[in-house]
Formats: structure tokens, C-alpha cells, sequence
């Protein structure tokens, strides 16, 4: 299930580094760092609190793509 996104970048423009985005999510710093690499796909929970830190969309953020044997 390939969830990409667009984190590193939305953090970017927050200027905040990793540890600053997981304080003001509610995750470590090992958390972002993972969803930044794909390696983890956050509940809706945290994907919704990701966005309104960020002040997007989810959908501006997390793109999900169903692979061609998903149907």
C-alpha cells in the first residue's frame, strides 16, 4: 500500500526540524522521520494533526497510489 508524502518539505516551510515537528504533533522525532522516509503510514489521528500544523490538506500532504494488481 504505497502512502507517499510530502512532509520534509511542509516541514520545511514551517522551519521547524524533526523533534520540533513531533512536539508539536505528539510523536518523537523517529516518528516523523519515518513517515518522511515511507517507512511508516500514520493513523488518520496523527495525519489530521500533521495537516493542521502544517495548514493543509491531508490530501496536500499524504497521497496514497493503489498499485496495477489492486483491483
Amino acid at each position: 500500500m504505497p502512502l507517499y508524502n510530502n512532509l520534509k518539505e511542509y516541514r520545511a516551510k514551517l522551519g521547524v526540524n524533526q523533534q520540533e515537528m513531533g512536539n508539536l504533533v505528539g510523536v518523537s522525532r523517529q516518528t516523523i522521520s519515518q513517515i518522511e522516509r515511507g517507512d511508516y503510514s500514520p493513523s488518520v489521528t496523527l495525519a489530521l494533526k500533521i495537516a493542521k500544523v502544517c495548514n493543509v490538506k491531508v490530501e496536500d500532504i499524504f497521497l496514497y497510489e493503489e498499485e496495477e494488481d489492486e483491483q
